[in-house]
């Protein structure tokens, strides 16, 4: 397989997904990266700006099998991971796969479904199965969960846990669009353009191929250091009463690695590891009450560890 098969399979989605999802280059990019790093995305903003478009473009633009979960608060997690049922002509049990056995799967709304319905994602999130009756299932691979919520401060919404927000490798916001690109999503909207209507540029085994070589992109000890050294500075920063953990340092490492790979690059830079800092730790951080109080967000701490952290001088010559 040749350095550029990543790259290839990401531009293949990516520029499908922009026939939807207008003037967004980098949120798709980002998303995508998301894909080939096999790590999970939470797409955060008000509702209307694209959130649930954005996830739908992506499974649709796979040859796999998708399915999407609309939480609410009478959401079950056997809906969601599956039930074991007692078939008496037959008399044994047999387990009924949940929603969650797909190669993506949007859940739409995550934080309006009961704390105890979300807990039911954790395991699947972090081990790629599900146990029901003391029984692990596997989901199939690859796997992705992109999730949308609506800001906490909206009725009907409970807060995600610390813990299953860690299990997300990128938080995104999709923000407002510009004119130019709102005229282009209504037109497309006046012409019938959806999701659906996107064809399917790559499949299963495409995905798998280009995330192994992700996974085997060459990244320098120093890069790794420099990811490292940024986690443990949101830790001692004075705003921050729990910083990133070591999952927030590989998430920030594998992150990198693919979006390389979206530049059909084999190595990683310093510089892909600063343009996947915000999204990827800023999930990650609690910060003190003093922070609250001065209305600064997790991204303003990330960007002022950025700053005070100095990236190493790698070479890239003959790469």
């Amino acid at each position: 397989m040749s350095r550029t098969r990543a790259g290839e399979v990401s531009a293949l989605i990516g520029n499908n997904v922009q026939q939807v999802v207008r003037g967004k280059p980098e949120l798709v990019r980002l998303a995508v990266a998301a894909l080939l790093a096999e790590g999970h995305l939470l797409i955060e903003d008000v509702p209307g700006v694209g959130k649930t478009t954005l996830a739908r473009c992506l499974a649709r633009s796979i040859d796999g099998k998708w399915n999407r979960i609309q939480f609410t608060p009478d959401l079950l997690p056997g809906d969601i991971t599956g039930v074991t049922v007692y078939h008496q002509r037959d008399e044994r049990f047999t387990f009924h796969p949940g929603a969650i056995f797909a190669n993506i799967v949007v859940a739409d709304e995550i934080n309006r479904g009961t704390p105890k319905t979300q807990s039911a994602l954790l395991e699947v999130m972090a081990e790629r199965r599900v146990t029901v009756d003391s029984v692990a299932h596997q989901v199939p691979r690859p796997f992705l969960v992109v999730a949308t919520q609506n800001p906490i401060e909206m009725e009907g919404t409970y807060r995600l846990p610390e813990a299953q927000l860690d299990r997300f490798l990128m938080r995104l916001s999709v923000g407002y669009p510009d004119l130019a690109s709102e005229v282009l999503v209504i037109m497309s909207d006046c012409a019938g353009v959806t999701p659906e209507d996107l064809p399917q540029v790559v499949d299963v085994a495409m995905v798998s191929a280009a995330i192994e070589e992700v996974r085997h992109s060459h990244i320098e000890r120093g890069v790794v250091e420099y990811a490292a050294r940024l986690a443990a500075a949101t830790r001692q920063h004075a705003m921050v009463r729990f910083g990133a953990s070591p999952r927030g340092s590989i998430a920030l490492v594998r992150t990198a690695q693919a979006l390389a790979a979206t530049d059909g690059r084999g190595f990683v830079t310093p510089d892909d590891i600063k343009d996947v800092a915000v999204p990827v730790l800023g999930h990650r951080l609690i910060l003190t009450a003093d922070a609250e109080l001065n209305q600064l967000g997790t991204a303003e701490v990330v960007r002022e560890v950025l700053a005070a952290t100095p990236a190493p001088a790698i070479s890239t010559a003959g790469r």
